[in-house]
């Protein structure tokens, strides 16, 4: 395959894999997956690095993609500007998860099989990825996923294929409760995906607030579809929380939340918390169009997007791309981290790129770009990657160990702003 290229060049395939229930709500709970080819050459490895993003251009999460997809843009075009990867361009497709099973299966499938990719960005649900890491291992294919947050992940075993850079919650957990505590909140109930990530959070939350004193109310667990969710609401306040935590995507979030305000609770009437994925410029419109406003003072937690003490140069790229920066710092640094797997392993196969991945972590020469750890390591140096997310202090194996903190609150047009953010270690 050709190795010349201009260095502004950039290949970007959107590959939208929309299948028949792709829009059906559907969480995938007993779908059949799709199967991914177990062969040891599967013809990706061909000297051209090519990465493929599993994103939710459709479905719950489809109000954050431009945050997932735009990082990785951009983070590709920083590569090929810089000379690509072993003396080819780097290229990139995407595929849409839709955050559900089906859809995000079948996207893998084509993102390994026919795109041949030999990265895969993504998925953006944590569901999805706990699900697919079998799919993953089997055809070793690297996977680094920047919104991934659900604590079962780091006991999930991907035959060392899956990476994310974003912490654990259970670390979110503890800057949760720790906001509760600060504001007061001993008997907080909670309403919640039925699911992993939701459950997982809240499980956590409560244990780490039950630790600090506290005594939080039953946890509530609620149909994604949006099933029974009058029912759920009328038992969080039946049990008389002194605040409530909503824990969803902005699709089914926004559904928890109109019916916590259809039996009295919102934030005027009571304090109201939430995280990461309830993050959202779009969620008052589907709370309710008419009433901005009805989610004003609602306050909660989510990884940092600019955290304190790091200094990225992607900041200031990032801030006129026009996206919110919800976790694209945290897509960013693994776009620019399988890339530089590529460079340190002098290969595109996946099975080298898994076993390089970390020691870009550990080395004693530090950058914050692509071009200034590419030049060290094709130098011969060991470097320690300075990153967007984090500057990656404590890497616990696959996962950061270590994690910083935004809070934020909304005002009364519905939009959300960012207040001092914790800073969670562990």
């Amino acid at each position: 395959m050709s190795r010349g290229f201009p260095l502004v060049a950039i290949a970007v395939v959107i590959t939208l894999a929309l299948l028949a229930g792709a829009c059906t709500g559907d969480d995938g709970e007993g779908a059949a997956s799709t199967t991914t080819t177990t062969s040891t050459e599967r013809g990706n490895v061909d000297e051209t690095l090519a990465i493929g993003q599993l994103a939710s251009v459709t479905g719950d999460l489809a109000l954050l993609s431009p945050s997932f997809t735009k990082p990785v843009e951009l983070a590709v075009a920083e590569m090929n500007v810089a000379g690509g990867v072993n003396g080819a361009p780097v290229t990139l497709s995407v595929a849409d998860d839709a955050s559900t099973q089906t859809t995000a299966d079948a996207s893998l499938a084509k993102l390994v099989d026919t795109d041949k990719v030999d990265v895969v960005i993504g998925p953006s649900s944590s569901n999805v990825a706990l699900a697919q890491l079998e799919q993953v291992a089997q055809a070793r294919v690297l996977e680094c996923a920047g919104s991934n947050t659900a604590l079962a992940l780091s006991l999930a075993d991907s035959d060392g294929y899956y990476f994310r850079t974003t912490p654990s919650d259970r670390l979110q957990s503890r800057a949760l409760a720790q906001l509760l505590t600060q504001d007061g909140r001993k008997q907080p109930g909670f309403l919640v995906r039925d699911d992993a990530y939701g459950l997982g959070l809240a499980r956590a939350t409560a244990r780490a607030l039950r630790r600090g004193g506290a005594t939080p109310k039953p946890i509530v667990a609620y149909d994604p579809a949006g099933a029974g969710l009058a029912a759920d609401a009328a038992r969080v306040a039946e049990s008389g929380p002194d605040a409530v935590v909503v824990i969803g995507f902005p699709e089914d979030g926004a559904k928890a939340l109109a019916a916590l305000n259809s039996v009295g609770i919102n934030p005027t009437t009571l304090p109201t918390y939430g995280t990461d994925a309830m993050e959202s410029t779009r969620l008052a419109g589907l709370v309710d169009p008419a009433n901005p406003a009805i989610i004003a003072g609602m306050k909660g937690t989510t990884p940092a997007a600019v955290p304190a003490g790091v200094g990225s140069p992607f900041d200031a790229v990032i801030a006129t791309s026009g996206v919110n920066n919800v976790f694209s710092s945290y897509y960013y640094d693994c776009a620019i981290l399988s890339a530089l797997a590529a460079v340190k392993a002098g290969t595109d196969d996946p099975v080298a790129l898994k076993r390089a991945f970390s020691k870009n972590l550990e080395g004693k020469t530090e950058c914050n770009t692509f071009a200034a750890c590419k030049a060290a390591l094709e130098a011969g140096r060991s470097i320690h990657y300075r990153g967007a997310s984090s500057r990656f202090d404590d890497w616990a194996g696959f996962e950061p160990g270590h994690g910083a903190y935004d809070v934020w609150s909304y005002d009364t047009t519905g939009k959300p702003v960012t207040a001092p953010r914790l800073q969670i270690a562990v």
